[in-house]
């Protein structure tokens, strides 16, 4: 069913509706976002949106891409990605600062692609050895993360912990030799 709804990618998410797939976290929630009214996750202002869309690409392309790497790389390799995570989560809690979430008062769209900051760090921090997001570099981020993930909508969404961490204990060695995601 994967390669049939994402074969350029092959992997999830996928939403499909209608017998039509789109792939790609941010783009579903955007496209929820456009598609249901009611609850906007992305601001009405177009800088305001082109700035919350600046922030949930830098989250993908900088927060993640250095933590995930500093998680399965060793030596002087991961001190390098240790280091460039730790830069980005300093940029990335300047902007937090002074408020509940990215949105303000209410979660939105930067939350929303902050979700493997606040959830799946601590769990693969924990497979990894690692400390990296913590309260004492990191207060700032560790509130919100904390808030984020106590928010009654986002706790029934989210997969349970333990299942998480116990998917990525089994498959620490095959991660750690690809550098990549292990679905299997």
């Amino acid at each position: 069913m994967l390669l049939r709804f994402n074969p350029i990618h092959k992997k999830v998410p996928v939403l499909v509706q209608n017998e039509k797939p789109i792939c790609e976290s941010l783009i579903i929630v955007e496209y929820v976002d456009e598609t249901f009214k009611g609850n906007p996750f992305l601001p009405s202002d177009p800088y305001e949106r082109a700035m919350t869309r600046f922030w949930a690409k830098f989250i993908d392309d900088k927060v993640m891409s250095s933590f995930w790497m500093s998680c399965w790389t060793d030596g002087e390799m991961q001190k390098n990605f240790i280091s460039q995570a730790k830069e980005s989560l300093k940029i990335l809690q300047n902007q937090l600062e002074g408020k509940k979430f990215f949105g303000g008062d209410s979660i939105g769209f930067v939350d929303i692609a902050g979700c493997n900051v606040a959830f799946w760090f601590g769990i693969l921090q924990e497979v990894a050895g690692l400390n990296i997001l913590n309260e004492e570099d990191f207060p700032v981020l560790c509130r919100w993360a904390k808030d984020y993930c106590e928010d009654e909508i986002v706790k029934e969404i989210l997969p349970p912990r333990e299942m998480l961490l116990g998917f990525f204990m089994s498959r620490k060695d095959r991660i750690f030799a690809t550098k990549a995601p292990v679905y299997d």
